[in-house]
């Protein structure tokens, strides 16, 4: 059932433990997401992109999330969240459609850029009952590369303790997205989470820490990174992974004659429901 991110977050807050936001891009990943969270009895936060929502329509993408919520997972409490919007007009646009929690990145900006734009998305989210996000530092990556290089400094994209601190006192976000090793894109090896980076955050900050780009880090990291005040860990290349590695499997074995998209598709639901699964046991929800 779709409910309001508050109720999940809180909880988490209370029991100390993690809340996967798992990305959606059709009704198939939905399916499985829901699946998954009603499997384990686990609270979860499906959340949207921009290029989604230019894929399958804002209008389209957020029904088709609310029926599967009240379908597949009656008595399990979803939110739906905006991932990484980059301008107020989504951002507005969200809200408007019944997102109870947006994400403004403007983490790309200047600092006193991002605080100014950030601001105006909480003032307006606050306004109509939803909760805003707000992100400080850059994650490094994305989804499809196979290659990265780091900045020598990690002080030039990694979340500034003391200014994570006047960003959340300035812009009254809800929730607080960091940088501290995770990347957007599958890079093993790679990453590394700076723990005391994170528990100097977390002294500092006193709002639920956001983990993105956490589908690369380690099963260690992840639950480490829980005990110092991550509360919602985002996921979605482990998703993208196991429903393209499940589809091209199935159509390798599929027969030319078969042609029917449901018998072709699931397999890919099942391999997302698995996936997630994993996840909320790491997490601990």
């Amino acid at each position: 059932m779709l409910v309001h991110i508050k109720e999940i977050v809180k909880k988490a807050e209370k029991g100390n433990y993690g809340v996967g936001a798992f990305n959606t891009a059709n009704l198939e990943i939905t399916l499985g997401i829901a699946r998954a969270a009603k499997a384990k009895r686990a609270g979860v936060i499906i959340q949207v992109s921009e290029k989604t929502i230019e894929y399958a329509g804002l209008k389209d993408i957020v029904q088709i999330v609310k029926t599967v919520a009240d379908s597949e997972a009656k008595g399990i409490p979803i939110a739906l969240h905006l991932d990484h919007g980059h301008s107020l007009k989504t951002v507005k646009a969200c809200v408007k459609a019944g997102f109870s929690s947006v994400h403004m990145d403007a983490s790309s900006e200047p600092f006193e850029k991002n605080i100014a734009l950030t601001k105006k998305a909480v003032e307006f989210a606050h306004r109509h009952g939803a909760w805003a996000q707000g992100e400080l530092g850059s994650l490094i990556g994305q989804e499809g590369m196979t290659k990265i290089k780091l900045p020598k400094n990690p002080d030039e994209y990694m979340t500034n303790p003391d200014k994570a601190a006047e960003f959340v006192a300035r812009t009254g976000v809800d929730t607080l997205a960091i940088s501290v090793g995770a990347m957007h894109g599958l890079f093993k090896g790679k990453e590394k989470l700076d723990l005391k980076r994170l528990t100097e955050i977390h002294k500092n900050v006193k709002i639920p820490l956001v983990l993105h780009g956490a589908s690369g880090v380690p099963n260690a990291q992840i639950k480490a990174a829980i005990k110092r005040g991550v509360r919602i860990i985002n996921i979605d290349t482990t998703l993208r992974v196991a429903f393209t590695d499940a589809l091209r499997a199935t159509l390798k074995k599929a027969s030319k004659t078969i042609h029917d998209p449901r018998k072709i598709l699931s397999p890919s639901i099942g391999a997302v429901e698995k996936a997630v699964a994993e996840k909320i046991a790491v997490f601990k929800s």
